[in-house]
C-alpha cells in the first residue's frame, strides 16, 4: 500500500482511501480497479493537457522577445562640436530634462530629434536621419539645423527643446549640448 508515509484507512463497505505525504497523488479504492484506471487516466490526460499548455507559451515567448528587441535600437552616430573635434558615440540619443519644479527634473531619453519647422513640432527618427548640420544662433535664439535624410530630401528646422547627444565613447559617456554641435553625422 502506501510505503511514503502518511496514510489513511477507512474500513467503510469495502472502500479504501490511501493519501501521500506529498498529496501527489490522492486515489479512492471502491473494491474495482476500473475506477482507478479512469482515474489515472484523467491524472494523465490533465497533465498532457498543462504540457501543451507550457508549450505554447514557450513557444509564443521569442515572439514578444523579438518586438522588445525592435524596440531598442542602438544608433552609432559621428558628433562634431564647434572647435572640430570629433566624437563617435555608440547607443546614441538625445537627451534633455524636463523642469516640474525648482528641485525635481524629469529626463527624456529620444531615438529621435525633436524639432520645430515654422508653428509645427516634428520628431525625426534617427534610423531617418543620415547627418545634421548645426548652425548657431545670434545671442541666446536657438540655433538653426538642416537636417538630411537617408533618402536624400532634405530641410530646415530650430531645436524644439534645449537638449544634447548623448552617448558612449572609447573613453566614457559623452554629452554635447545641441548649441555646440555643428555637424552629426549617423552611421
Amino acid at each position: 500500500m502506501c510505503r511514503a508515509g502518511v496514510f489513511l484507512f477507512a474500513a467503510l463497505g469495502g472502500q479504501y482511501l490511501c493519501r501521500y505525504r506529498d498529496d501527489v497523488v490522492a486515489c479512492l479504492v471502491r473494491g474495482s480497479e476500473g475506477m482507478m484506471k479512469n482515474q489515472i487516466n484523467q491524472w494523465m490526460v490533465r497533465m498532457a493537457v498543462c504540457a501543451l499548455a507550457g508549450a505554447a507559451v514557450l513557444a509564443s515567448a521569442p515572439v514578444a522577445f523579438s518586438a522588445d528587441a525592435k524596440a531598442e535600437k542602438t544608433f552609432t552616430m559621428a558628433v562634431t562640436d564647434q572647435q572640430g573635434v570629433e566624437t563617435e558615440l555608440k547607443n546614441g540619443i538625445f537627451y534633455w530634462e524636463e523642469k516640474m519644479s525648482e528641485t525635481s527634473f524629469v529626463p527624456h531619453e529620444l531615438r529621435h530629434l525633436p524639432a520645430k519647422r515654422g508653428t509645427a513640432t516634428v520628431n525625426i527618427k534617427f534610423d531617418q536621419i543620415k547627418q545634421i548640420e548645426v548652425k548657431p544662433g545670434a545671442d541666446k535664439s536657438a540655433p538653426a539645423m538642416t537636417v538630411t535624410l537617408t533618402n536624400g530630401k532634405n530641410g530646415d528646422f530650430i531645436p524644439a527643446v534645449s537638449g544634447s547627444f548623448k552617448g558612449e565613447s572609447d573613453f566614457g559617456q559623452v554629452e554635447v549640448p545641441i548649441g555646440s554641435v555643428s555637424k552629426v553625422v549617423f552611421k
